[in-house]
């Protein structure tokens, strides 16, 4: 690739990194700001978690229509960015925890606006053939920052909140800023829409079977998405946040390593095959965590993790060559931000539920998502011929 395609690439991969690291500091400060501090029930946690996906779901779908009409509008994503600045030093001066909830929704409809177009870019801007594999080394860099920022939680735990927001207002600003950059070297290769001919570019599988696929993943391991995730393993294996926050952190991150070879597969094998292999381990991923112990609960996790961001840069590949891409990957994030609203809702009331005793402990509320999980295998099926 030459050298100002590259760099825009390089440069985009960076923003991953950065804004992750934004985000995962953010994430369990306020997990346990809201439960621990201002009381809020598992409920009202799942609600602060999932409002974020929700106004994020409608805003990525909105994103990628905003971006056909101009691919000027695309900077508006690193102005979105950067807004995440100011909107997260509104956490500390909360007291109730719908007022969470509503600075979530903010978040939300910001990274709704800013991520979906970085993944379009990036997707657009990488050749063909290596494309899964570039976008799986963006998410890579992504689940390394998801880890530092998880140890930076930890070793931040003592500042509080208001002095942990500072920091990840200013990896968010930063963040903006390397996206700016990135989106002024790659200008030229910026195609939102494209001419459908019968000669053009074809997406490899069904873009409508992608979607469906994608939709049952993600309410499936939405109880991996969020605030939720923290609580749930700290309250069930009895572990302090710290250490909580570090383990999630290192479960995401060897999760995402080992994510790559699945896309290096997609792209010099079978696209499908690794589809089905994705789906069956998102599928098998909540009745591994249901049983409370600290094994099955991780391997659940790092399953579900595995899977989701195994088979995030193999649907961007598939849909970055349908005509109109911008729209598709938009709209593949809106129905993933959706559908783990749903699937984290569902764990949400669930909860209440309680535990079944007997050789081993099991959730309830990890239990519900058991025909989804079959819903998902049939699917994963389905895509091999």
């Amino acid at each position: 690739m030459e050298s100002r395609r590259l760099a825009g690439i390089l440069l985009l991969i960076l923003s991953a990194f950065t804004g992750t690291i934004a985000f995962r500091l953010a994430t369990p400060a306020i997990a346990f700001y809201t439960r621990d501090i201002l009381r809020a029930s598992m409920l009202s946690v799942s609600i602060v978690s999932m409002s974020f996906v929700l106004a994020r779901a409608f805003s990525s779908v909105f994103g990628g229509l905003m971006l056909e009409r101009g691919k000027r509008l695309v900077y508006i994503g690193a102005v979105a960015m950067m807004g995440n600045a100011l909107a997260v030093q509104l956490y500390p001066l909360t007291s109730t925890w719908f007022q969470v909830a509503g600075i979530k929704l903010l978040n939300g409809f910001l990274n709704g606006l800013s991520w979906p177009m970085a993944q379009f870019v990036i997707a657009i801007a990488t050749p063909k053939e290596i494309r899964a594999r570039v976008t799986a080394v963006y998410f890579f860099f992504g689940s390394i920052a998801s880890l530092l920022g998880n140890y930076v939680y930890a070793y931040t735990i003592d500042l509080g909140l208001a002095k942990q927001m500072w920091i990840s207002s200013a990896f968010f600003v930063l963040t903006g800023l390397i996206m700016v950059a990135s989106y002024a070297l790659l200008y030229e290769r910026i195609t939102p829409k494209r001419k459908k001919t019968p000669d053009g570019e074809k997406p490899s599988l069904e873009p409508k079977r992608v979607l469906i696929i994608a939709s049952l993943m993600a309410i499936i391991v939405a109880f991996t998405s969020g605030e939720i995730t923290y609580v749930y393993v700290s309250e069930a294996l009895g572990m302090e946040k710290a250490r909580t926050a570090t383990l999630i952190g290192w479960a995401g991150f060897l999760a995402a390593m080992l994510s790559y070879f699945a896309s290096w597969l997609a792209d010099v094998r079978s696209e499908r095959r690794m589809v089905l292999l994705t789906s069956l381990m998102a599928a098998l991923s909540p009745l591994l965590a249901a049983v409370k112990t600290a094994p099955t609960v991780f391997l659940g996790i790092f399953l579900a993790l595995f899977a989701f961001q195994s088979f995030r840069p193999i649907s961007r590949k598939v849909l970055a060559s349908y005509h109109r891409s911008s729209l598709a990957i938009g709209g593949v994030n809106g129905v993933q931000n959706l559908s783990t609203f749903l699937g984290g809702m569902l764990f949400g009331f669930a909860y209440s539920l309680g535990e079944l005793h007997g050789v081993v402990t099991l959730n309830l509320a990890l239990l519900a998502f058991l025909p989804f999980s079959i819903g998902l295998v049939v699917e994963g099926l389905s895509m091999v011929d």
